[in-house]
C-alpha cells in the first residue's frame, strides 16, 4: 500500500514515576528530514530515536515532538560537597590566625555557606527510561503510519481516475490522427480543382503530397509510448511503498511525449486534446509529490 507523505500521530505512556508524550506530524520533503524536540534530558536519546524512526518512514520532513514528567521526588538527593565545606575552614583558620580572633564557626553554619549542601538529580535508568519512550514512540508511529496510508490509499485512487482520463485523451488523439489526412487530401484536391479546372488531377502527385504531411504530423509513436507510461505508472501504484521518486520520473517521460504531441499538432482539436493532456500530467505530477 502507498503513503502520503503527510502524516499524524500522538501517543502517550506512563508508569508509577514516569510520563511521556509523543506526537509526530511530516509533511512533503525530497528527503527524509528529522526536526525533534524533546527536553534536555532526553538527548542522549537521539540516536536511538532517530534509528526507531527510520523503521516507520523513509521520506518527508518530519516533526517530533515529546514531553517528559517525573511525577516523584526521589530522583532528588542532598550532596555533600567535603572539598568546599574543607577549603571555607582552612579560610577560617587562615582568617583567625592571622587578626587574632576566634574561629567558632559550627557546623550548622557552615552548612548555610554555598555550594556545601546542594540538590542534585541522581541519574535516572536509562534502560527504564528507554523502554517506556520506545513504546510510545512505536504507538505514535504506528497511528501515524495509519494515516500515512489512508492517504496514500485516497492519493493512488484519485491518480488512477486522472491516468484513465489521460487514456482518453490519447484516444481520442489517435482517432483524429486519419480524420486531418483525410481532411488534408480533401482540402488538396479541392485547391488543384480550382486551380486546374476540368484538367485531370494526378492523383500520385496528391498521394505523395499527404505521405509528406502525414510524416509530419505524425503521433503515432508518441501516442503508443504515452500509453505505455501511463499503465507503467499504474503497475507502480500497485507496488507499495517508497514509490514517489520512480512516478515523478514517469511523470516527467509522460510529460515529453505530451510536449512532442503539441508541437506536431497542426488541428485545433489536437492541439486542444494535447493541452488536456499537459494539464493532466501536472494534476498527476502535484498529487506524486505527497506520496512517500
Amino acid at each position: 500500500m502507498i503513503k502520503s507523505m503527510t502524516g499524524f500521530g500522538r501517543a502517550e505512556a506512563q508508569d508509577e514515576q514516569h510520563k511521556f508524550t509523543v506526537e509526530i506530524k511530516s509533511v512533503n520533503h525530497r528527503y527524509l528530514d528529522f526536526n525533534i524536540k524533546m527536553p534536555k534530558k532526553l538527548s542522549f536519546f537521539d540516536s536511538a530515536i532517530r534509528t526507531l524512526l527510520k523503521e516507520y518512514m523513509l521520506r518527508g520532513k518530519v516533526d517530533v515532538f515529546i514531553s517528559y514528567e517525573d511525577f516523584t521526588q526521589s530522583h532528588m538527593i542532598l550532596q555533600y560537597n567535603r572539598e568546599v565545606a574543607g577549603q571555607y575552614m582552612a579560610y577560617f583558620k587562615e582568617m583567625a590566625d592571622t587578626f587574632g580572633i576566634r574561629n567558632d564557626i559550627t557546623a550548622a553554619e557552615l552548612g548555610r555557606f554555598q555550594d556545601v549542601f546542594t540538590m542534585e538529580e541522581a541519574d535516572s535508568d536509562e534502560k527504564e527510561l528507554w523502554g517506556l519512550l520506545e513504546q510510545v514512540l512505536r504507538k505514535a508511529c504506528e497511528q501515524f503510519v495509519t494515516t500515512r496510508k489512508t492517504e496514500g490509499e485516497n492519493l493512488r485512487t484519485d491518480l488512477v481516475q486522472k491516468l484513465d482520463q489521460m487514456l482518453e485523451k490519447v484516444g481520442m488523439v489517435e482517432e483524429r490522427s486519419p480524420q486531418i489526412l483525410q481532411e488534408y487530401r480533401q482540402k488538396l484536391e479541392d485547391k488543384m480543382k480550382e486551380l486546374l479546372g476540368d484538367t485531370q488531377i494526378e492523383e500520385s502527385r496528391i498521394a505523395s503530397e499527404v505521405i509528406i504531411y502525414a510524416d509530419k504530423i505524425c503521433t503515432d509513436e508518441e501516442t503508443v509510448r504515452l500509453k505505455s507510461h501511463i499503465q507503467h505508472m499504474k503497475d507502480v501504484l500497485a507496488e507499495g511503498e517508497g514509490i514517489g521518486r520512480k512516478l515523478d520520473f514517469i511523470a516527467q517521460e509522460m510529460n515529453r511525449e505530451a510536449n512532442t504531441i503539441l508541437s506536431k499538432a497542426n488541428d485545433l482539436e489536437t492541439s486542444n486534446l494535447a493541452i488536456d493532456l499537459k494539464t493532466e500530467i501536472e494534476k498527476v505530477r502535484e498529487q506524486i509529490q505527497n506520496i512517500e
